[in-house]
């Protein structure tokens, strides 16, 4: 997949106290394991380039995140939530490199643990309950505690998917949609009322 969003200042580290862009390449290198590579803009003011002539973005955050998958969906049993063992940005070459930093680069570092379950509501249709517990260092980005989200796919309109979720911070509502079998829509509102939204273009390769 390759997509790129325009963030919110709302739903960045207090290090962007800018609305800025990303853009990022994931790659499911196979079905339990995906890597990903994002880049987010930094703008000249922030870095102290102004007073060089640089204004405007002209630097960038890049970062690699993983998501593993140990458990699947009703695995041994049907009650059996997939469970996902993630990072992002967990590493940081600054400071002569560094794990899981307190402060400077790695901006948006954290580790976490998820468990997601598909339940039966009425008829065709289910709904997604995803529980995470994440986890960081950063002094000024704490995200540590409990993360929550619900997700529903209409069965009579499998393109749409209606996201509501609790970051251990914020509440967001979101939404993505199909188009064309291959481009994702993305909208949110964090706090309701803070707007981001992005596109993501999937490629299969088989």
């Amino acid at each position: 997949m390759v997509g790129g969003n325009f963030l919110n200042k709302e739903l960045t580290p207090p290090t962007w106290y800018y609305h800025t862009y990303n853009y990022f390449l994931n790659v499911t290198v196979f079905p339990f394991l995906e890597v990903a590579y994002t880049c987010t803009l930094f703008k000249a003011e922030a870095l102290g380039l102004k007073p060089y002539g640089y204004s405007g973005f002209t630097n960038q955050d890049r970062y690699f995140s993983a998501r593993l998958r140990v458990l699947k969906e009703g695995q041994f049993w049907k009650y059996m939530p997939a469970v996902v063992l993630g990072t992002s940005d967990p590493f940081t070459s600054s400071g002569g490199g560094q794990v899981g930093t307190t402060e400077g680069n790695g901006y948006y570092s954290r580790f976490y643990i998820a468990a997601s379950k598909h339940i039966p509501v009425v008829g065709k249709e289910e709904i997604g309950v995803h529980l995470s517990y994440l986890y960081n260092n950063r002094k000024e980005y704490k995200l540590n505690g409990f993360a929550l989200g619900v997700t529903y796919n209409p069965s009579f309109h499998p393109q749409l998917r209606v996201i509501a979720e609790y970051d251990s911070k914020d509440f967001a509502l979101g939404a993505t949609y199909l188009l064309f079998k291959h481009l994702h829509v993305q909208v949110e509102m964090q706090r309701m009322k803070y707007f981001s939204g992005g596109l993501t273009y999937k490629i299969h390769l088989k």
